[in-house]
């Protein structure tokens, strides 16, 4: 679970409030016009950034003062930060051992996650040697490897294609089942891949100014945030 307690954050002029609650095993979108805060909001969570007041609870710990490397917490980029000297399995033990001197049980599970992503023909492979889905796949089983329950996406797929962006979102939306997973993704997209989140939070100006299911967003009392989205 994932609670954003009064937080407080202020960079030049720009001021951020978020209060919230996630849920365990929710996948939630974060949607907004750029600039708004949406990166921000998981920066905070991720303990990449650090709120001037309020409290930060991740599974019912406060992580406020904490160190990212410290809390229940892995994070995807849209640049996927893979090592273009290491290979595919290397690249994904990194989440799990930075000195890459694994024993068998830790290869075993390198080789169990690789073929999570169906990737178990590939690695031994570099990653100039993989398209931009494949790519992606490793760095997501490099977030999966560290076995934390909460999983934050920050625009992951937006450099793919339509096509791709469903089968990674259908591929994340199984593995967030399997290891009940806590999910929040930042997107920009606002069609059919909405389906795939039970909530939508739409932020802008460093405020949550909607917080519902998806589909609420249609609703007339709700006019308003769609023509800011674009969607009247």
């Amino acid at each position: 679970m994932i609670a954003l307690e009064q937080i407080h954050y202020q960079y030049d002029n720009f001021r951020l409030y978020f209060d919230i609650n996630i849920l365990a095993k929710e996948k939630v979108v974060i949607i907004g016009p750029s600039g708004a805060g949406k990166s921000t909001l998981l920066s905070l969570i991720a303990g990449f950034i650090s709120p001037q007041s309020g409290q930060i609870i991740l599974n019912y710990q406060n992580v406020t003062n904490l160190l990212p490397a410290k809390r229940p917490v892995s994070m995807l980029f849209q640049d996927n930060n893979l090592f273009s000297h290491f290979t595919v399995e290397q690249n994904i033990a990194l989440g799990i051992k930075p000195s890459l001197k694994i024993n068998p049980t830790e290869q075993n599970i390198i080789t169990n996650i690789l073929a999570k992503v169906g990737l178990n023909d590939f690695a031994k492979r570099y990653p100039d040697q993989l398209s931009g889905g494949q790519r992606q796949r490793v760095a997501l089983a490099r977030c999966l490897i560290q076995q934390r329950p909460i999983l934050l996406l920050d625009e992951p797929f937006s450099s793919l294609d339509q096509a791709l962006r469903f089968e990674m979102l259908e591929l994340v939306n199984e593995i967030c089942d399997e290891f009940a997973l806590t999910l929040m993704m930042v997107s920009h997209y606002l069609d059919d891949s909405l389906k795939y989140f039970s909530r939508c939070l739409v932020v802008n100006q460093g405020n949550i100014i909607f917080n519902a299911a998806p589909e609420q967003l249609k609703q007339p009392e709700n006019q308003s945030v769609a023509k800011l989205l674009g969607l009247n």
